[in-house]
């Protein structure tokens, strides 16, 4: 009946339910791939910059007068053969924790690459007196350009390959926009070693945007054999190296597998969830802001529900009635309803899935929400739709809607065949 050609009340209350139900999982799915999206392009940009795991000897201070780490020591050539590693957690039962039991397991992933670098203070000196401080990030011959060619806007990257020390320098774009410069620009880059300047002469090759507006004023990139010749170091030593691991959930037990087992003693490992806390602090937030939403769509879905059964129940009391006249009891009346009700359910999940994926769609190829990119650290909203979270959201949202169902059909019992017959 609530599907016939014919005009009904019933009609308009189930097709009321149905967008209610459409809009919620839509709303649901658009929100769970947008905060998977940015936290994933944020992490991807913080660990594309810096890697994943730093490792630099214990004396480096926040002066940056660092002594160097030999790169020729066993460790550094070992650390690629990291596999996977065994560790152990405490053993659970129902939740709880057994005293002085454990488990062992395996990590999912190893060490994917290392690559070493240096940083040191400068102040970049550009053809038009204009002058900024800036922080050099030194890289050699093993460093992954296939991440930073992602931020790169103008130009092109450094040759650390060549056998000549680069003068090239890689500046951001905020820095290039301060100081006026733009590619193949000549500028001088002044050091303080022993309380004396030194000047190099660098020319930029490329501009690159990361967004993290943090590091894009801060830093600039070069060839690390240029610091190494400002610091007298030997080709040999570098201020630190960076790792890269196959599986992100794995950070932890690798960065303390290596700092346990692989390095000496005046060497420390440290990962960037460590040394840059705040900004993964703010990420995790997003994950209260999902549940919440996640949870208020939920309740929008389940009161619309619950207001469209009773409806229907009061609408359908003769029916109810007759077929309690008939022999029928309670919960066979109330099954019906209870069926009716997973019906409309799942005609608004299926509208709200193809709205949510048609919209996710949308936005992915045509990126129509703009984000400031001074505040979010992107310009354009992601979207990252994770199909285990969809089929979660889906699960979630049809039985707990059922669930909620199942008090409003208690309504039933309270219809008598001959009240309902003589109200009808």
């Amino acid at each position: 009946m609530a599907f016939s050609k014919e005009p009904s009340f019933t009609k308009i209350i189930v097709r009321i339910a149905i967008v209610a139900i459409a809009i919620s999982l839509a709303v649901m799915i658009i929100t769970t791939a947008m905060i998977t999206g940015f936290k994933k392009e944020i992490t991807n940009k913080i660990f594309g910059f810096w890697g994943h795991i730093h490792i630099t000897d214990t004396s480096m201070s926040t002066t940056f007068d660092q002594r160097p780490i030999d790169r020729n020591d066993a460790y550094y050539y070992t650390l690629q053969d990291i596999d996977t590693i065994e560790y152990q957690v405490p053993a659970t039962v129902m939740g709880q924790e057994v005293e002085d039991s454990y488990t062992t397991e395996l990590t999912s992933g190893g060490v994917k690459y290392a690559q070493v670098f240096a940083i040191i203070p400068g102040i970049i000196t550009a053809k038009e007196r204009n002058f900024e401080g800036i922080m050099l990030k030194g890289v050699g011959d093993d460093f992954h350009w296939d991440v930073m060619q992602d931020f790169l806007v103008e130009g092109s990257v450094i040759n650390t390959a060549s056998d000549t020390v680069s003068n090239a320098i890689m500046i951001s774009k905020v820095t290039s926009n301060r100081l006026k410069m733009k590619v193949g620009d000549p500028m001088i880059v002044s050091f303080i070693k022993n309380r004396k300047r030194i000047r190099k002469r660098m020319e930029v090759v490329g501009i690159y945007n990361t967004g993290l507006d943090e590091y894009d004023r801060k830093f600039a990139m070069t060839d690390i054999r240029k610091l190494q010749d400002v610091l007298d170091w030997q080709p040999n030593e570098v201020g630190g190296i960076e790792v890269f691991v196959d599986n992100l959930d794995d950070l932890e037990f690798v960065s303390d597998y290596i700092y346990y087992e692989h390095l000496p003693p005046s060497i420390f490992a440290q990962t960037i969830r460590e040394k840059f806390p705040g900004i993964f602090d703010w990420l995790d937030l997003q994950d209260i802001n999902e549940l919440v939403i996640l949870g208020l769509m939920i309740i929008v879905a389940i009161i619309n529900m619950i207001t469209a059964l009773l409806i229907l129940i009061l609408d359908r009391t003769k029916m109810i009635g007759i077929l309690k006249s008939l022999g029928a009891n309670n919960w066979t009346v109330r099954k019906i309803f209870l069926y009716y009700a997973a019906y409309i359910v799942l005609w608004g999940m299926l509208i709200g899935n193809v709205l949510g994926l048609a919209i996710c769609w949308v936005q992915k190829q045509y990126g129509l929400i703009k984000l400031d990119e001074a505040s979010y650290y992107i310009s354009v909203a992601p979207i990252d739709i994770q199909w285990s979270n969809l089929l979660l959201i889906n699960i979630a949202c049809f039985f707990i809607t059922i669930m909620f169902l199942v008090l409003p059909t208690y309504l039933v019992t309270r219809i008598t065949p001959m009240k309902a017959l003589r109200f009808g």
